[in-house]
């Protein structure tokens, strides 16, 4: 709590979460009028007024005092005990799937592998806003500050922040310095003559609303005569490509930021469930980042970038509890590129009283619910030309994930609810035993038997075909994968590793047996070492490659594995690695190039990763679900 005047400011953290109350305005200060509520703009144009259009640079000069400028705090509202949706409650179970995950860790504990944000000299084109408003009835004055950034247009005057930052008498101040004074700062400063915002948004809602909350600014120009875009550059606006990014966000924090400096935090997005949003966990992202750019891109040396989100969104961009951790943007869709064009037109429209929340992009769900990802099967299961994956769960259930073709996967489908028998399968593959359209799966037990469930992704589970009874040799085969290792054609082929360390392959699996079976290694002590096994095409030989994780973390692959022998040794990664901590592992077809050479892993996190184009060397790592 800091104290002016003898009336008190409370700053709460949390994603941009304070407000400054009952500042009274000194004799100095230019007479403000009062703005219209939030929720006086339901079915109006997007328009937020600036109060007394008539003020100056050097009213604003007069009234920004650095004193006023140190009390000045988020408009959002405080922080609430509650989380933003009771689907969004913490669950040790897998049943907790299909995009419900956890928000927030319990606990301060739970932040401490997070990123930090850094204090850096600052970016051009993101400064802070600077705003006052005035209580209609009372005529007690509330200060505010915001981040935001200068965006492409037209006429070269326009900024991005939160709806929640907009309204009032504002500046806006690229690479604010609070060391010195507002008409002393490097690149000027800029009044905002007006504001575009969604008429249906409403002030820091923990509803779908929260969805609008962006905002464009059209300045007037510096002092100088000039346009921010002509002083600073500007920022490309892009679509928020998906739900999981790799960000880096950039704002000012009004508390706990003693030196007021900027703030930078590379950091992971992933969904916030129910919300057209995004969020993303990095210490240190308190009250003022409101507003603040979302880059996908940036160029630190020019000063710019490319932007896909911006700090706002559900209860004003920051989760409920008083935390600095955990930030959300609105997704950068329709309804957001339709502002910025009308902002662009100088245009205000009205856009009804409904806001009808679009379909939200498929997500996988969170780290919590993957934790619980037993085993991965990759293969052909819908029978369209792209590459699936069934998961097996620790409860039985089994769940089948369709890919898009791109790297990443558009739904899901449950082939199984919870149940005892899945529980108990050891190890299994995808692979083409059968002959069918699709791609079929081949399990092993616990127990020792063997089945073949042809086309699992248009017959379901099913009964299967029994290759193997229980109580066979069977129950010592400890992992399989199924790939090319001597019929070059078809994935019918089985690499067999056993308890005692021996490896078989055996080569034309089908419905009527397990074809025919080759010893590539006797028994021995170094393959009991061999913790995941997994096979692909990385080398485009005639063969498949078998890639093994050892024990001690280190990761190997065996180039041209078939009849003859395991093949070439190519170490991937060394022992200690971090590979020590992949938990599952399956290769296959993921992407647009159609080869079978995109590894997929989950970490014992819950992390989930997909490297597409993996060769000699992993391939290009793309992050399917967020850590937990």
């Amino acid at each position: 709590m800091i104290s002016t005047a003898g009336t008190a400011l409370f700053l709460v953290g949390g994603g941009g979460l304070a407000q400054a109350q009952g500042v009274t305005p000194t004799p100095s200060a230019p007479a403000p009028s009062a703005p219209a509520p939030a929720s006086a703009n339901a079915g109006k144009p997007s328009h937020r007024a600036v109060e007394d259009g008539n003020w100056t640079d050097e009213d604003a000069i007069r009234f920004w005092t650095p004193e006023r400028i140190a009390t000045a705090t988020d408009p959002a509202l405080p922080a609430q005990a509650q989380a933003p949706s009771p689907s969004s409650s913490p669950s040790s179970s897998p049943s907790a799937k299909n995009g419900l995950h956890r928000v927030a860790p319990a606990g301060p504990s739970a932040a401490a592998d997070m990123p930090t944000a850094e204090h850096f000299l600052g970016l051009k084109s993101v400064g802070t806003i600077f705003t006052y408003t005035t209580e209609p009835d009372t005529g007690r004055m509330h200060a505010h500050k915001c981040s935001a950034s200068v965006v492409e247009s037209p006429d070269r005057d326009l900024i991005l922040t939160a709806g929640h930052c907009s309204g009032g008498k504002a500046v806006f101040v690229p690479w604010y310095v609070a060391e010195k004074t507002l008409d002393k700062q490097p690149y000027g400063f800029y009044r905002v003559s007006d504001w575009f915002v969604d008429n249906r948004y409403v002030h820091n809602s923990k509803k779908a609303i929260s969805d609008l909350d962006f905002a464009f600014g059209r300045l007037k120009p510096s002092q100088t005569g000039k346009e921010a875009q002509d002083v600073v550059g500007a920022n490309k606006l892009l679509r928020t490509p998906k739900y999981l990014n790799k960000v880096t966000m950039v704002g000012y924090p009004s508390s706990h930021n003693p030196e007021d400096h900027a703030v930078r935090c590379p950091t992971q997005t992933e969904a916030l469930p129910g919300f057209y949003q995004i969020q993303a966990k990095c210490r240190g992202m308190w009250g003022g980042v409101s507003g603040g750019p979302w880059f996908s891109t940036v160029d630190w040396t020019a000063g710019t970038g490319e932007i896909i989100g911006n700090v706002g969104g559900y209860n004003g961009g920051g989760n409920d509890d008083n935390v600095d951790w955990l930030t959300y943007s609105p997704m950068h869709g329709d309804w957001f590129f339709r502002l910025y064009d009308e902002a662009k037109k100088n245009q205000h429209v009205s856009h009804g009283e409904s806001y009808d929340q679009p379909a939200l992009p498929y997500s996988m769900g969170s780290g919590d619910t993957w934790t619980h990802a037993r085993l991965l099967a990759s293969g052909e299961y819908t029978g369209d030309k792209n590459g699936d994956m069934i998961v097996v769960w620790t409860d039985g259930e089994v769940t089948l994930y369709i890919g898009d073709g791109d790297g990443g996967f558009v739904g899901e489908r449950r082939l199984s609810g919870p149940n005892d028998t899945w529980k108990n399968v050891k190890s299994l593959t995808g692979g083409d035993f059968s002959g069918g359209a699709g791609s079929d799966l081949l399990a092993v037990w616990n127990s020792g038997e063997v089945k073949i469930l042809p086309d699992v992704g248009t017959k379901g589970l099913g009964g299967g075909i029994k290759l193997a009874d229980a109580g066979s040799i069977w129950s010592h085969a400890d992992q399989i994968t199924a790939g090319s290792f001597g019929t070059a054609k078809y994935v019918t082929d089985l690499l067999v590793r056993w308890s005692d360390g021996e490896v078989t392959d055996y080569t034309a699996v089908g419905d009527k047996g397990f074809g025919t079976e080759h010893q590539l290694l006797k028994p021995n002590d170094t393959w009991k070492q061999a913790t995941l096994v997994t096979a692909g095409d990385f080398t485009g030989g005639a063969n498949w490659d078998t890639l093994v994780r050892w024990s001690d973390g280190k990761v190997s692959q065996f180039q041209e594995t078939g009849p003859g022998g395991l093949g070439k040794e190519v170490q991937m990664a060394a022992p200690q690695s971090v590979w020590s901590h992949d938990v599952v592992m399956t290769a296959g077809s993921y992407d647009s190039n159609g080869w079978p050479d995109d590894l997929v892993v989950r970490w014992s996190d819950g992390e989930t990763t997909m490297y597409t184009h993996t060769g000699a060397t992993f391939g290009t790592e793309r992050m399917l679900v967020a850590p937990k």
